[in-house]
């Protein structure tokens, strides 16, 4: 059975305006480092870089690896920190979270972890693609029907479709292994599909913009930086980039276009241990 969805008062021919954060990966320690990097002040500095920016978002979307230690205290302070943006957030498991732990500990006015999402003319679809004890991912079939039975309800409403694993590969062969198994199938399923317009994830540390082909025009791809360590794209063996800590806004129009930018925190504070294998 379909779940209501939650609703959002924005008129039809509005923009509707979200900011992607992803991969915070934040321990019960506010102190502890992830290769060399304070997650938490990576995590702090994301938020006061877009708080700073005086844009004006609708929603978030936290796109998974909450934590990186599975403690209900990583997930009291991800909740404690987006509450200073002072809009709604809706979030999603990775492949490093605890789904129990987080309907647990993530709460909060503003925190929301239904799947389905309604704000002007476009329909957002939270996707759970992970797989209990593995760092890949796979879309079940439930989240396909899930995905059909929403554009049934919601026809006329653009789509954007949003998860934790990449559904296309991105050339790091490290890192491609664990992408989601059946990203190709799921690709070809939704370009028969008019209303869907985007798709958005995280997982990869690194940001990425390109396009499907898709039955009814193209579908954009998009992935978004990390607010913590980010990956080398287009390496063969695991290796982190220099690049800062950052998060993704997208401007989704009444007409179905995408208009979607990547920010970065400023500076070079947040430098990771080159020297690591992996984590």
């Amino acid at each position: 059975m379909l779940k209501q969805p939650v609703s959002y008062s924005i008129a039809e021919t509005d923009v509707v305006r979200l900011i992607q954060v992803t991969d915070p990966h934040l321990f019960a320690d506010p102190e502890a480092k992830l290769l060399g990097v304070s997650t938490a002040a990576s995590f702090q500095a994301v938020l006061d870089t877009y708080l700073a920016s005086q844009y004006s978002a609708d929603i978030v979307l936290a796109t998974g690896d909450i934590s990186q230690d599975y403690s209900p205290q990583s997930y009291q302070h991800f909740s404690r920190d987006i509450a200073a943006l002072n809009i709604p957030c809706h979030y999603l498991p990775g492949n490093h979270d605890d789904p129990r732990l987080m309907s647990l500990h993530m709460q909060g006015p503003h925190l929301f972890g239904q799947q389905r999402v309604l704000a002007g003319n476009w329909q957002i679809l939270m996707l759970d693609s992970t797989v209990r004890g593995k760092p890949g991912g796979y879309l079940a079939e439930q989240e396909f029907e899930l995905i059909d039975a929403a554009i049934k309800a919601e026809p006329n409403k653009h789509v954007l479709l949003v998860m934790h694993h990449n559904p296309i590969l991105v050339k790091c062969s490290w890192l491609d292994q664990h992408c989601m198994a059946n990203g190709e199938q799921f690709l070809e399923r939704m370009a028969k599909y008019p209303q869907v317009k985007g798709l958005l994830w995280g997982h990869v540390h690194q940001s990425i913009d390109t396009e499907y082909q898709g039955e009814f025009g193209p579908m954009q791809l998009m992935a978004t930086p990390s607010t913590c360590i980010q990956f080398k794209p287009k390496s063969s063996y695991f290796a982190l980039d220099g690049l800062q800590p950052g998060y993704r806004l997208l401007e989704l129009a009444s007409n179905g276009s995408i208009q979607t930018q990547v920010h970065r925190v400023a500076g070079e504070k947040f430098s990771p241990d080159n020297d690591a294998s992996g984590y």
